[in-house]
């Protein structure tokens, strides 16, 4: 069985992303009174990437954390891109709304691997990461450059992180993607403790992960922690979805109807998400992002909601959730 890094007490994180500016334009002020509510709310699980505002969240996290109790919070941060600042007019267009001036290039290497870690170090002025994540190894970030990554990443990324494991200088790793895919190659040919899976598991969707990610990630011995479980806020009634502006087909109709569903027990949507994911035994942790301290507090209360039995009953029933998913008891 492989070493517990996530907790009880981790159950819910705070994830990096809206920190980074992907939806709006979060000043440094603002990122700490998130990163201040969360902390003085019991919050100990953070979660960021150099890539959220091209270093920006990382930077932010870390400003914060670095004034903390170190072994008072578990920190994960990611790999898999190096950056290097460049003129305001070199910065490349991305999703962020302001990110700092850095260009970047993939690199899943062991020397790479070291860099990032080194260079995530010195940026958020912490003495060491628990969990290194390798991110957007993954087809719908470096398309049909996957296999030729994923060969690199097995030949370097993969056993450089197994061996600062197995030296102490980091807790754990696993692959930190929006596939399933990507997690599944890990698997078969490296041994990681936590995988990061974004966009595939919530309670819009989520059969392909019960029949294929979770029973590979429990015979592994290994736990997942879920990215964008609320499905980048259009659950929340937002009309973006998983980072996108496209709507799914059918999705209108189904958030509409499992919210009339939870407004008859008397609890949000956003309450019943969090409570499916965690259900799952192979999830450790959800972290959800926040562009403001009262989105923290909604998720620590969506923590504390009892969610009835007769409403998963009901969404099963009316086949809104797969059948064979589990649902908190």
């Amino acid at each position: 069985m492989k070493t517990e890094i996530l907790t009880e007490k981790h159950r819910l994180g705070l994830g990096g992303v809206a920190i980074g500016t992907a939806f709006e334009n979060i000043t440094d002020e603002q990122a700490h009174e998130i990163l201040q509510t969360a902390w003085n709310d019991g919050i100990r699980y953070y979660d960021t990437s150099p890539w959220y505002g091209l270093t920006k969240s990382e930077r932010r996290f870390g400003d914060f954390l670095k004034e903390q109790q170190r072994n008072e919070f578990v920190f994960s941060t990611k790999v898999g891109r190096l950056f290097h600042e460049v003129p305001a007019s070199e910065v490349p267009p991305t999703m962020w709304k302001k990110p700092l001036n850095y260009d970047f290039f993939h690199d899943y290497t062991a020397d790479a691997i070291q860099k990032s870690i080194e260079d995530s170090l010195e940026r958020t002025g912490l003495s060491h990461i628990d969990i290194v994540y390798i991110h957007d190894l993954s087809e719908d970030q470096v398309g049909d450059r996957y296999p030729y990554f994923l060969k690199q990443a097995r030949n370097g990324a993969f056993k450089i992180l197994s061996d600062l494991r197995n030296q102490g200088v980091i807790k754990a790793w696993g692959m930190g993607v929006n596939k399933i895919e990507p997690i599944l190659d890990c698997i078969e040919s490296a041994d990681p403790d936590i995988c990061l899976s974004a966009t595939q598991y919530s309670i819009l969707e989520h059969e392909d992960a019960v029949d294929r990610l979770l029973p590979a990630v429990k015979k592994a011995g290994a736990k997942l922690v879920s990215g964008a479980g609320y499905n980048s806020g259009y659950l929340a009634g937002r009309e973006r979805y998983n980072y996108k502006d496209v709507i799914p087909k059918g999705m209108h109709e189904k958030r509409a109807r499992m919210t009339s569903i939870a407004e008859k027990y008397n609890i949000s949507l956003i309450d019943a998400a969090l409570h499916f994911v965690l259900a799952a035994d192979e999830f450790a942790s959800i972290i959800p992002g926040a562009s403001q301290p009262e989105q923290v507090k909604d998720n620590i209360n969506a923590l504390q909601t009892n969610i009835p039995a007769e409403f998963w009953k009901e969404l099963k029933n009316e086949g809104l959730i797969y059948e064979k998913a589990q649902v908190p008891n």
